[in-house]
């Protein structure tokens, strides 16, 4: 893995630690330190998320015009600001002011650091036949590594307070930011059109006449809504079959150990035997079957249900997510790159938003039949999955018929040199929380 490469993946596994060792434990602190009620504590909530996923899409945009450097050291920056400012707060406008910034900040960050990760991962390919899921595979392990150990330093922070907490993660994205102000290079512009030359189309009509874009972009949105269920569906069953949701952290657990575990052979597999479009499909097609089969099992009671679901749901998701990053750099420009891994985000987070009511109305009407309709969800999506271009080669990640290579990938420039530490020196370290 190149240098970038693993500057990306800890960065990643950083920003995904800073984050859950504070906002797990957000919802406690509104209701109970600061005595909010439940409505508005729900308001809170919604609206960082809001101003996270629905704004991705803005972060991409800024990307594609200013290079991922500059966005990702403001999307650092504006994290530390606000978990500071969250450490402090004891009102409602003040908590929801620090909750925006906070949200704001992953806004910024997730989409730059994940469009450089496919450019690495595409050029990382090129120079050596390297499947660049690998690179991305790593990516989204170091992810679920930072949420899997966060909510357990949190535990430990808590023990001096909230604020402590909060100072705590600051810190850790300070090290993100010092990390990134070093190591990551900066994008040099790109050449001036030529005199004359026609203007490119707006990006965002470019984006919405993308047909192939959206058809992906709708596919991982059923992918994410049916994901979303871990937080809905799941802790309904949990409540149903033993009366509590006690096994409730210990299944999450489960889910990210599965990822940082078996990400890696699963993606090796995968590149061997499958196109992209074919890993997409399979993934969703086994979380169909989680929902299919916790519904069947459901008259055994206990954990066995919820347990199947949580392990197809994960196995199903190490399938989809690296090969739509793999894939998006070859459906769109790549001068678009920041801003169709923004909107990716955004409708996906629209599509979650708009099936979260019908989606608890299934589960709070109870019986089997239920995780059968869920289960359809995926597999809308995985009818929407865009089949190859013509004339691409035969596997949609440069897999050729049955073997893996790099036959696809297209030419995107290498990345300049890393510059130099600033004078006076700079802090080395490394260190999205979602």
């Amino acid at each position: 893995m190149s240098p970038l490469g693993r500057l990306l993946v800890g960065s990643q596994f950083a920003f995904n630690t800073g984050f859950f060792a504070v906002l797990p434990y957000l919802a406690e602190h509104l209701s109970g330190t600061l005595g909010l009620g439940g409505w508005l504590v729900g308001l809170v909530l919604g609206l960082r998320t809001f101003s996270q996923q629905g704004l991705f899409v803005v972060g991409g945009a800024l990307t594609d015009r200013f290079g991922p450097r500059p966005v990702v050291l403001a999307g650092c920056a504006l994290r530390v600001a606000g978990f500071l400012w969250l450490a402090v707060a004891g009102s409602v406008w003040t908590v929801t002011g620090a909750v925006l910034l906070v949200g704001f900040a992953a806004a910024l960050f997730s989409p730059a650091v994940e469009s450089e990760a496919a450019r690495e991962a595409v050029r990382h390919e090129a120079a050596t036949g390297v499947p660049r899921t690998r690179l991305l595979a790593r990516f989204s392990a170091g992810g679920q590594a930072g949420a899997l150990i966060g909510p357990v330093l949190g535990v430990l922070l808590l023990r001096g307070g909230f604020g402590a907490a909060c100072v705590a993660g600051a810190a850790v994205f300070t090290l993100v930011l010092a990390g990134h102000w070093r190591l990551m290079p900066r994008r040099e512009a790109g050449p001036a059109p030529a005199e004359g030359a026609r203007s490119p189309s707006p990006p965002v009509r470019e984006l919405l006449g993308d047909r192939r874009f959206l058809a992906l972009a709708l596919a991982y949105s059923s992918y994410l809504l049916a994901y979303n269920q871990l937080y809905l569906a799941l802790p309904a069953e949990l409540e149903r079959a033993t009366g509590s949701q006690a096994a409730l952290g210990w299944l999450f657990a489960l889910s990210s150990v599965l990822v940082v575990g078996a990400q890696l052979p699963l993606e090796r597999w995968a590149a061997a035997r499958l196109s992209w479009g074919a890993s997409i499909r399979t993934g969703l097609l086994l979380i169909a079957t989680s929902f299919a089969v916790a519904g069947a099992l459901r008259p055994v009671g206990g954990l066995w249900p919820s347990l199947a679901f949580v392990v197809l749901l994960t196995f199903g998701q190490m399938l989809v997510v690296p090969a739509t990053r793999a894939w998006l750099p070859d459906l769109v420009d790549e001068r678009r790159l920041g801003l169709c891994t923004g909107a990716l985000s955004s409708l996906s987070g629209a599509v979650v938003l708009a099936g979260g009511a019908p989606a608890g109305a299934l589960v709070e009407a109870g019986g089997a039949w239920p995780w059968a309709v869920l289960a359809a969800v995926p597999l809308v999506g995985l009818a929407l999955v865009p089949h190859r271009p013509a004339g691409a080669a035969a596997g949609g990640a440069g897999v050729a018929a049955g073997g893996s290579g790099a036959v696809s990938a297209p030419a995107l420039p290498p990345p300049p040199a890393t510059p130099p530490p600033p004078a006076g020196g700079s802090v080395p370290g490394g260190a999205p929380g979602r």
